[in-house]
Parts: structure tokens; sequence; C-alpha cells
């Protein structure tokens, strides 16, 4: 194959992806896009779990296995750990915030893809989580903020998979 005819198959296959990436989270999507964009997100929320256990010792996923530990340690006088759980609480919601801003700011200026721009900014910020825990990890206020990260992002997804599903339900079977 000559390099003209690679060029040409890379940018094809590229566009393709682009393509069905546009179909998976655009406001009207197929029950198959749905199945796709589920196991997406699903693999993308383990992964993002499981690293953030690996990295800080804890899962970020579960608001409730925050709260319950911030209430043990709030029983149990650790207010620093109290004060770091009510950290996560709060970035929680926060990139839940985030994320219907951005969904509605899209679904306002008729986009057909809004949901792309809360998964645009997961996906950066999944990145910087990658980058600053090969940079810092070995830092002592890395913890901290890699949990309050990985906590906006949940919250960002959990927002966004929340958002999906309303229209998911909406549409006429």
């Amino acid at each position: 194959m000559d390099r003209q005819h690679l060029l040409h198959r890379k940018s094809s296959l590229a566009a393709r992806y682009i393509g069905s990436a546009r179909r998976v989270v655009a406001a009207e999507r197929s029950g198959a896009a749905d199945a796709q964009l589920g196991m997406v997100l699903t693999f993308v929320a383990g992964a993002v779990n499981a690293g953030g256990f690996l990295a800080v010792g804890q899962y970020t996923s579960h608001m409730s296995g925050i709260f319950s530990a911030l209430a043990d340690n709030l029983a149990l006088g650790a207010l620093g750990l109290v004060m770091a759980g009510l950290g996560a609480l709060v970035l929680f919601v926060a990139g839940s915030a985030c994320s219907a801003i951005l969904i509605n700011w899209g679904r306002r200026r008729g986009w057909s893809d809004f949901f792309a721009v809360p998964l645009m900014l997961e996906a950066a910020l999944l990145f910087g989580f990658g980058l600053l825990g090969s940079s810092t990890r070995s830092s002592p206020g890395f913890t901290l903020v890699a949990m309050l990260l990985l906590c906006f992002i949940m919250g960002l997804q959990n927002a966004t998979v929340t958002k999906i599903s309303g229209v998911a339900s909406a549409r006429p079977m």
C-alpha cells in the first residue's frame, strides 16, 4: 500500500469514528446507540472508580459511601477527614451542576450533540488526572486533590447519564 492510500484510509477511519461518536451522543439516538453509549459510560465509570481506588485508596463513584465515611469520621472526631468528605460531596454536586449547565447551554444553542460537551470535559479532566498522577503522585497533597477531582468527574458523569436517561425515557419506544 502506498503512503497516499494509507493516509486516505486513516482519515476515512477517523471520520467514521467521529460520525459514530456523534450519533451516540446526539439527542435523537437509536436503541443500539443507547446501548453503545451505556456500555461506554459504564466502562468509563468503572475505570474511574478503579483508578481512584488505586490512586487514593477509596472509591469515588458513590456518594453514599463517602457520606457514610463522613458520618463515621464525625463520630470518631476526625475533623480533617470530615472536611475532606464534605469537599468530596461538594465537588460531586459541583460536577453534577456543571454537567446540567453544559447540557442546557448546548440545548439552548440547538446543538444536536449537546451531551458531547460534558463528556469532552470529562475526557479532558481524566487526562489531567492521569498527568497529575504521573507527575505528582508522591507529593503530600496528591491524595486530596486527586479525590476531589475524581468526585467532580463522577458528578459530571452521573448527571450526564441522568440527563441522557431522561431523554431516552421521554422518547417513544
